[in-house]
């Protein structure tokens, strides 16, 4: 069985669009409207510190730059987490948001072990 080979750059841009669709899809209170703000630029931040990760002219400021995709991995999980905690969503909702969820997990996951890697 083969197993799908993903380029991180590609991953980290897909979840960050991902990001962007379900949030075009979910009501515009107050409240969403601030998270959503907050989660784009988290999860857009993830792959262009990967990218600047990527670009690095040392290994000090790679491991810098994976630890901010790092950190920003945790933190659109703590925004997808809010939004799913204060709505009431479908069931295809349901499911999509925990999928984003479980992504920025694995992202964070990831990053982990490439700066564990790294040192």
């Amino acid at each position: 069985m083969e197993t799908k080979k993903y380029d991180l750059e590609d991953r980290t841009l897909k979840f960050a669009i991902d990001c962007r669709l379900f949030l075009a899809k979910i009501p515009k209170t107050i409240s969403n409207n601030e998270d959503s703000k907050q989660l784009v630029r988290s999860s857009g931040s993830i792959g262009a510190n990967y990218i600047e990760a990527n670009e690095s002219l040392s290994k000090k400021d790679f491991c810098y730059r994976a630890k901010i995709c790092r950190k920003e991995s945790k933190e659109s999980r703590f925004w997808l987490k809010i939004l799913k905690a204060v709505n009431t969503f479908e069931n295809e909702f349901e499911v999509e948001i925990s999928k984003l969820i479980r992504e920025a997990e694995e992202l964070k996951m990831i990053f982990s072990s490439i700066i564990e890697k790294s040192k």
